[in-house]
């Protein structure tokens, strides 16, 4: 089968950064599906891994966690899906990558692709929503779907891949105030689009941003980049017995600031329960499929802002380029081989 990926780490201008791949079809564990990849997305852990991870001598990297397409087979244990049933999902950090044309996967992290939506816009939302869902409802403990006011929560980069879903969840299906940060008109333009009630200027010093907004203090920040940049403002900022969820890599992360208001310091990965194996990890089905139903509902969108085209090595290291840059909006997606 195709597939695309990379033999060792490297700037993404080097020649080598993505290549062409032909590798065997891959084999099914019990709880496996065997799916027909039709579209990917591309989001910062692909950089991250293939900027840093060496692949054993000898072999390749396969990336990609996103993906929507077509199950193909199944394995001996599989309960909630059969042949020929549409379906998206972000994989699992531990096991080869989307970005090839059969991919296996954990039926337990797998959801029914929207029916209302192109494989394309599909595969933009699963490792997003699955952070966004993860981080508000399990890490913060927002109470799902009650719309009494429940304060304010500030959500740092609204309009990135997370930032976007996550913006249109606390929205729709909490009763918080929505904040988001951005810099550029186009960026602030997308984070309103995806449902914030106010935006601020992380460029600037965040608690001088609520401040001049009205809502000096929030119950919840969201830090989903540079959370070590913002800490001192953060900190300011939550009232007390409040709490921070962050999902980036900072090198040190200091919490002794955070002890005087008695702030909770959370940190979501959504890979968690796919890498370790966790009692409950079925709970990643359950939340795409509910996902899926409140996109075929109208409560969500995708956030697709860009579409590469075909899946290729070309177009691969074009879309990790435009995130390397720092100036992407929502997600980027890639269709067909």
């Amino acid at each position: 089968m195709k597939a695309i990926g990379f033999h060792r780490p490297g700037p993404i201008d080097a020649a080598d950064s993505l290549v062409e791949l032909d590798l065997p079809t891959p084999e099914l564990r019990p709880h496996d599906l065997l799916v027909k990849v039709e579209a990917v997305s591309v989001n910062p852990v692909d950089v991250k891994v293939r900027a840093s991870a060496t692949p054993p001598e000898g072999s390749a990297r396969v990336l990609g966690f996103d993906a929507a397409g077509v199950v193909e087979a199944v394995g001996p244990a599989v309960t909630r899906f059969k042949t020929g049933d549409a379906v998206f999902y972000a994989g699992a950090i531990d096991r080869p990558g989307t970005n090839a044309q059969f991919h296996a996967v954990d039926e337990r992290i797998v959801g029914p692709k929207p029916q209302s939506l192109s494989f394309a816009d599909a595969a933009a939302l699963p490792l997003t929503s699955l952070t966004a869902w993860e981080l508000l409802f399990d890490r913060l403990r927002v109470p799902y779907g009650q719309k009494a006011d429940g304060g304010a929560i500030l959500i740092v980069n609204g309009a990135g891949g997370v930032g976007s879903i996550l913006t249109q969840i606390a929205r729709k299906l909490t009763g918080l105030t929505v904040i988001t940060t951005a810099s550029r008109p186009e960026t602030i333009e997308w984070s309103r689009r995806m449902g914030a009630h106010h935006v601020i200027d992380h460029r600037k010093p965040l608690n001088e941003g609520l401040k001049a907004i009205g809502i000096p203090q929030v119950r919840y920040v969201a830090g989903l980049t540079a959370t070590d940049e913002h800490q001192a403002a953060i900190v300011e900022s939550l009232a007390p017995q409040g709490a921070l969820a962050m999902i980036d890599d900072p090198a040190t992360f200091d919490v002794v600031p955070f002890k005087r208001k008695s702030l909770a310091v959370h940190w979501e990965l959504m890979f968690t329960r796919s890498l370790f194996g966790t009692p409950d990890i079925a709970e990643q089905h359950r939340i795409l499929s509910e996902v899926s139903a409140l996109v075929d509902s109208g409560v969500l969108t995708s956030t697709v802002a860009d579409n590469y085209g075909p899946i290729t090595a070309e177009n691969l290291r074009r879309a990790h380029a435009t995130l390397e840059s720092g100036r992407s909006i929502g997600k980027i997606v890639l269709s067909g081989f």
